[in-house]
C-alpha cells in the first residue's frame, strides 16, 4: 500500500491549489482568461518544446500525439452513440465532447512526475498535444453540433502554439543542437508555474458556475467513459501493439495508461459556457471526476504501477 499512500499524499497539495483557485475566483473575482492565455500561449509551449528536445526521438515518441487523438475520438464517438439512447438534443453532443477529453496537462503532468520522475515530461507533452488537438478540432466541432466547418476546425489546429513547439523541439533534437544548462535550468522553472497556475485555473473554471446541477445519468455516463472506457480502449490498443508492431515498451505502457485515468478536462467548462450547452452539468461532472481521481488514481497505481 506504500505507493497508494505516497501518491495520495502527493495529490493532496494539487487539490489545495485547486481550492485556492476556486476561492480566488469566487471571492476575489480573479479572471481566468489572462491565466489561460499565459498557459496556452507561453508556458505550455515551453514545456512541450523542452520535453521534445530532451526525449529520445523514435516512432513511439512521434506517434503518441496521434495515439491520444485517436483514443479521444474513439471514446467521443462511442459516447455520442450511447448518448443517443437517452437524449435527442445538444446534451449528447456536449457529453460526447467531455467524454473524449482528459486533464493530461494540469493534472496528468504533476501526477506522472510524482510517479516516474522528470524524465517523462516529453512523453506527457506528446499526450497533452494529442488531447489538445482533439479538444480544439473535432471535439469542439461535435460539441457545437456541426456549426463549425472542417476548414474552421483545421484552422484552430494550425493556430495551436504547442503544435509548433513540439515540431520545433523534435527538429532541434534531431539536429543535435545543444541548448545548454542555462536554458534547461530556466525551462525547468516553467514546470512549477504550469502545475500551480494550471490547477488554480481548474478552480477558477469551476468557480464560474453559478449553480451546480446533478444529473446522475449525465455524470454516470461521463464517468463510465472517462474511467472505464478510456482505459479499456487504450489497453486494447496496447495489447495489439504488444503482439504486433511493439512500438511502445512496457515502461511507456504505464505512462500511457496513467494518462487515460486522469479526470475530465477542466477547460470543457469554458467551452460549454461559450456554447451555452448545459455548463452547470459539465461543471458538476468535472468537479466530481476531479474529486474521484484523488482515490482512483492511487488505487490504479497500487495495482498496476508497482
Amino acid at each position: 500500500m506504500e505507493i497508494f499512500f505516497t501518491l495520495l499524499i502527493k495529490l493532496i497539495p494539487l487539490y489545495l491549489i485547486l481550492l485556492v483557485g476556486y476561492l480566488g475566483g469566487k471571492y476575489l473575482h480573479i479572471q481566468k482568461e489572462s491565466i489561460a492565455t499565459l498557459l496556452i500561449d507561453i508556458i505550455v509551449p515551453v514545456i512541450v518544446f523542452t520535453g521534445a528536445v530532451k526525449t529520445e526521438v523514435n516512432i513511439s515518441t512521434i506517434s503518441l500525439p496521434i495515439l491520444f487523438f485517436v483514443v479521444c475520438l474513439i471514446v467521443s464517438l462511442i459516447t455520442y452513440a450511447l448518448g443517443g439512447f437517452f437524449w435527442k438534443d445538444a446534451t449528447r453532443n456536449i457529453l460526447s465532447f467531455i467524454a473524449g477529453s482528459g486533464n493530461t496537462g494540469y493534472f496528468g503532468l504533476p501526477v506522472a512526475i510524482a510517479l516516474f520522475g522528470n524524465t517523462i515530461i516529453g512523453i506527457v507533452a506528446a499526450a497533452i498535444l494529442g488531447t489538445n488537438l482533439y479538444a480544439t478540432s473535432i471535439g469542439f466541432y461535435i460539441a457545437a453540433k456541426g456549426h463549425h466547418t472542417v476548414k474552421e476546425s483545421i484552422s484552430k489546429i494550425l493556430k495551436l502554439p504547442i503544435l509548433y513547439a513540439f515540431i520545433l523541439g523534435i527538429v532541434v533534437n534531431i539536429a543535435g543542437i545543444k541548448l545548454g544548462n542555462i536554458y534547461f535550468d530556466t525551462a525547468n522553472s516553467f514546470n512549477g508555474a504550469y502545475i500551480v497556475l494550471g490547477m488554480m485555473l481548474v478552480g477558477l473554471g469551476l468557480s464560474d458556475s453559478k449553480t451546480y446541477k446533478i444529473d446522475f445519468r449525465f455524470i454516470g455516463i461521463s464517468f463510465i467513459a472517462k474511467f472505464l472506457l478510456w482505459p479499456l480502449v487504450v489497453i486494447a490498443i496496447l495489447f495489439l501493439d504488444e503482439v504486433t508492431f511493439k512500438i511502445y515498451n512496457p515502461h511507456l505502457y504505464k505512462i500511457i495508461l496513467l494518462m487515460t485515468i486522469v479526470p475530465l478536462a477542466a477547460n470543457v467548462v469554458s467551452y460549454a459556457t461559450v456554447l451555452k450547452s448545459h455548463p452547470e452539468k459539465v461543471a458538476m461532472a468535472v468537479l466530481l471526476s476531479t474529486l474521484f481521481a484523488l482515490l482512483y488514481i492511487p488505487l490504479v497505481a497500487f495495482f498496476f504501477f508497482k
